[in-house]
């Protein structure tokens, strides 16, 4: 530890740190404009300016270190004045208009020029105008209110991974822009509203919406996608107006992608507000919940178990499916799957299915091997990660899969399933890689297990990593490398649950074939809207959720639900984390908590006696699986052999297919979003302005 005087105390931090950061940890308040914990230090605001004893000149805090027995001034008249004079130079071109700004109310120049600005300037000249710059369909620009803190810049190049912005001319004449003068081709675009200090770069979804005293702030978690972020979301009146993330380490660290940030307004169009009946006419029509519960028990009349069946979607909070299971199980139906995509996942051991090495592992492994996963696409957050760890500690990646980007060098690339057979057998450079390794790491992709040898592509990375290191099962879990990376917020909750068949060779595609042949005659989607619906008139169709689309169109019932930004509900991401989300908004009209509408059904046909609390239904789910208990600290599970139930399928020579083809539009909430169908247009128009350039 080193040891120094800072404003007349004893402050002592690690080797290597700088004063601002020692300042941070002994909470003295040092103004900073392009300083962030996260991007390297640029120094260019000059806001963080400090007296050091014996140094003739202020210095900057963000770029000095420490050293043994220094003594720093922060606070004192000299440092003021220093720090006012700064100010007055950003403000020679910015613009009075706060009064119509988006970032008032949480502007940092607002802040300090309360502190520090004066009455007047010295500078009379006229200001410079600066033209906003096209960065896309998500953020808003306003340049001349830019005060070259570059932050903007250091986030694409060193977390994003794409340089596609940066400063042009000099001096006076200075401008941050994009290159090509087109939209930012990152998912993570809109950390860059963040990070700006002053209101040059605004969300454009939100922009002159409402003032951030006038939102009402919740904390929750994002279920677009398998990485669980902790979000806030920031209501007005009854609309959900923007999400921002929440800073956690384990997760997603400071920053979300562009869908969990702006999807939100597909919340707003096509809801189902009330619950539906189809009448004999064969048209939907209005209905009270006990008409549409009365519709449901008289279908369900006289049917055999093998005459049901039901299917969970990728949205469905846990004490959802906790209740679906009880309803399942009193149909004694052995029809019922949560894998929308035919991914060839089952229940059992949690470690056969998890992101054992949890996102932190990440910072510890030595070697990523990705298989049929794009990460970029599927978990940008965690990309990210993966780009930091390349960039700091030289982290080596190779990939077997689709042919992608992904903002960092790989070290091997190639699109044969094969190549697994060939490094378990000793492949010339995979297999010498994974040897030299101290701490190697598997990801496993969704885009592989959908396939049909999904099961034996499983089977052959469990052999790669029990052979090579990856997994310890004597000092498990100090540390697990074979990790699985889920798309879908519901899917490890209900694999926890065991929402899947029993029977061989029964998947999604099986019950909807069965339903199609009138084998099975009623058939329950909970927020099922990611498979072909088509040709199901001899099923009877209940439909819960909250948009009105494919499972909608279908139905013969209509069960209004509520989305996870109205309702408090339990979640479990990708490594196997239980975490809550809160209600910001109350559900739109008629509309339910789903579990509300399961438990009201549940007592309706008989199975349970009447309606249960949130808590009740929580304790049961707990009892069920203890590992779904929010209440108790995370831990990984044990590792246990895996007995593959189908080792005669071949292994395909098909190469893998890309797993997302639009990263924009993959569930019911963002499809419905102006917003991501803008975003979608944009990148189109991107990939055809490259091929017109090839």
């Amino acid at each position: 530890m080193v040891s120094f005087w800072m404003d007349g105390r004893v402050v002592e931090v690690e080797p290597g740190a700088t004063l601002l950061q020692a300042a941070q940890r002994a909470e003295i308040e040092i103004p900073v404009f392009c300083y962030h914990p996260e991007l390297k230090v640029a120094g260019n605001c000059r806001m963080c300016l400090v007296e050091v004893v014996g140094v003739s000149k202020p210095v900057a805090s963000c770029a000095t270190p420490v050293r043994e027995g220094m003594v720093v001034f922060t606070q004192n008249q000299k440092i003021h004045e220093d720090r006012a004079g700064v100010l007055e130079f950003l403000l020679i071109n910015h613009p009075l208009d706060c009064p119509i700004c988006d970032q008032a109310g949480e502007c940092d120049l607002q802040d300090l020029s309360l502190l520090y600005g004066q009455d007047r300037s010295r500078f009379s000249f006229p200001k410079r105008q600066v033209a906003n710059k096209n960065l896309g369909p998500l953020i808003h620009t306003v340049m001349t209110r830019c005060i070259h803190c570059t932050l903007c810049i250091r986030f694409a190049e060193e977390v994003a991974g794409v340089p596609e912005i940066g400063a042009l001319h000099r001096g006076e004449q200075m401008e941050i822009a994009t290159y090509l003068q087109g939209a930012l081709t990152s998912e993570l675009s809109g950390n860059l509203v963040d990070l700006c200090p002053v209101g040059a770069l605004n969300g454009a979804p939100y922009a002159f919406r409402a003032r951030s005293w006038e939102l009402t702030k919740t904390n929750s978690i994002d279920v677009l996608d398998g990485v669980g972020s902790a979000i806030q979301i920031h209501t007005h009146g009854p609309d959900v107006v923007r999400i921002l993330p929440r800073c956690s380490p384990s997760t997603n660290g400071s920053w979300i992608s562009d869908k969990t940030r702006f999807a939100c307004d597909g919340l707003k169009f096509q809801r189902l507000d009330r619950p539906y009946v189809r009448g004999p006419d064969g048209l939907l029509k209005e209905a009270s919940w006990q008409e549409a519960f009365q519709a449901i028990r008289k279908a369900l009349l006289g049917l055999r178990p093998e005459e049901k069946a039901g299917l969970v979607g990728d949205l469905v909070d846990l004490e959802s499916l906790s209740l679906f299971q009880d309803l399942m199980e009193a149909w004694k139906t052995p029809f019922v799957d949560c894998r929308q995509d035919g991914a060839r996942l089952r229940g059992g051991p949690r470690a056969h299915y998890l992101f054992n090495s949890t996102f932190d592992g990440l910072d510890q492994a030595d070697f990523i091997l990705l298989v049929g996963t794009n990460p970029r696409r599927e978990a940008p957050v965690l990309n990210a990660r993966i780009r930091k760890n390349h960039l700091t500690r030289n982290v080596s990646v190779a990939l077997l899969g689709a042919p992608a980007d992904l903002t960092y060098p790989l070290f091997f690339q190639e699109n044969r399933v094969a190549v697994l057979q060939e490094t378990l057998q000793g492949h010339p450079v995979l297999s010498k890689r994974l040897e030299a390794s101290q701490k190697p790491l598997l990801i496993l992709g969704q885009g592989a297990l959908r396939r049909p040898d999904g099961e034996r592509i499983l089977d052959l990375c469990i052999q790669i990593a029990e052979k090579y290191g990856l997994i310890h099962p004597q000092d498990y879990p100090q540390w697990c490398g074979f990790n699985i990376l889920h798309m879908a917020a519901a899917r490890v909750g209900a694999l926890d649950l065991g929402l899947v068949p029993q029977e061989e060779d029964v998947d999604v595609e099986a019950i909807l074939t069965r339903c199609r042949q009138g084998e099975i005659r009623a058939l329950y989607l909970l927020g099922v809207d990611e498979v072909p619906l088509q040709g199901l008139e001899k099923t009877f169709v209940i439909y819960q959720g909250h948009h009105g689309e494919a499972g909608a169109s279908v139905a013969d019932v209509i069960l209004p639900g509520a989305a996870y930004t109205e309702k408090p509900g339990l979640y479990v991401n990708s490594e196997g984390r239980v975490q809550e989300a809160y209600a910001a908004c109350p559900p739109p009209g008629e509309a339910r908590e789903d579990w509300q509408i399961l438990t009201e059904l549940l007592a309706f046909l008989g199975v349970s006696k009447g309606p249960q609390t949130l808590q009740e239904v929580r304790r049961k789910l707990s009892f069920k699986n203890p590992s779904l208990d929010h209440t108790q600290p995370f831990r990984t599970p044990s590792w246990q052999p895996y007995i593959p139930l189908h080792p005669r399928v071949p292994l395909s020579p098909a190469p893998f297919q890309e797993t997302l083809e639009n990263f924009y539009m993959t569930d019911v909430m963002s499809r419905h979003s102006p917003t991501m169908a803008a975003c979608s247009q944009a990148q189109q128009a991107l990939k055809q302005r490259d091929q017109e350039s090839c």
